[in-house]
């Protein structure tokens, strides 16, 4: 069994949904990015969602953009992406780590390669915004075959003719888009999200988080309600950016250890929010 599929179990076996946070891998460098991330799981989270940073990220809205440049111009890479992971594995087995990002960056690494490295450095999962079901071939049918879930985004705009082919070759759970746009803005009503993630369970059979524009925890609070998951990513990106302090060195060239600390606030916050929001 994944890790993903068992920690959905485990939590459904609670009565509570998963809080996946999300981060971009190397912001606002490599040290701090892993010092976050070995932190995210006291603070809630089921599972985290790891950026690789990309230079047209097309979904992203401006957080994650400004996260992408920052780690790009401490040269985060995919490799090290990776190395980041490898590193969290040396003290934590169980938490599920997913990669999400886009096919550039995976594609220059080397599909088989990048499918060895990534499972032997302990990736659980990934999502890759541009590739659709018709190339399946690419990298969803090898990851599953290498035991990596392949994860796919739903869309409001995922029509009952479309869907089957959006769900056909997926496993670890939907993600579903709760509203039509580029991260970061508000997020769709809870009823129209409601009846969407119904939809999606159904057509799946897979558990279905909800992500985009989920900025509060009062909003974290109602998806979770009926979700199986709520995915936080601009609200955590911003509290980082907003809490760095530029050192006097480029070889010093963030304090950041309030800034960590206010993510890690924030995210115990909608963590909390989520992990009760259905428990009787």
């Amino acid at each position: 069994m994944s890790r993903i599929k068992d920690r959905f179990e485990k939590l459904a076996a609670e009565n509570r949904a998963a809080f996946i946070p999300f981060i971009m891998a190397g912001d606002p460098d490599e040290a701090t990015s892993l010092d976050l991330l070995k932190k995210l799981p006291g603070a809630g989270a089921d599972i985290i969602e790891l950026g690789v940073a990309f230079t047209d990220p097309m979904a992203d809205g401006p957080a994650i953009q400004a996260a992408g440049l920052r780690a790009l111009k401490s040269d985060q890479t995919l490799k090290k992406t990776l190395d980041l992971v490898r590193a969290f594995r040396t003290e934590d087995s169980h938490t599920p780590i997913i990669l999400m990002g886009y096919y550039n960056p995976f594609y220059a690494y080397g599909g088989d390669a990048f499918l060895k490295d990534a499972k032997a450095a302990g990736v659980d999962g990934l999502i890759i915004v541009d590739l659709p079901p018709e190339e399946d071939a690419e990298l969803c049918l090898p990851a599953k075959a290498a035991g990596l879930d392949f994860i796919r985004l739903a869309t409001p705009t995922t029509d009952d003719e479309r869907l089957p082919e959006v769900v056909k070759n997926i496993s670890g759970f939907v993600y579903y888009v709760s509203v039509a746009g580029i991260t970061g803005k508000n997020a769709g009503g809870g009823a129209s999200v409601s009846a969407a993630v119904t939809r999606l369970k159904a057509a799946s059979g897979l558990p279905v988080a909800v992500g985009f524009g989920v900025k509060t925890a009062e909003k974290a609070r109602e998806f979770a309600v009926f979700a199986d998951a709520v995915v936080v990513g601009s609200a955590l990106v911003e509290e980082l950016a907003k809490n760095l302090i530029e050192g006097p060195l480029e070889a010093d060239r963030f304090k950041t250890d309030n800034a960590v600390n206010a993510v890690l606030s924030l995210a115990s916050d909608i963590s909390n929010a989520v992990h009760t929001a259905r428990i009787k």
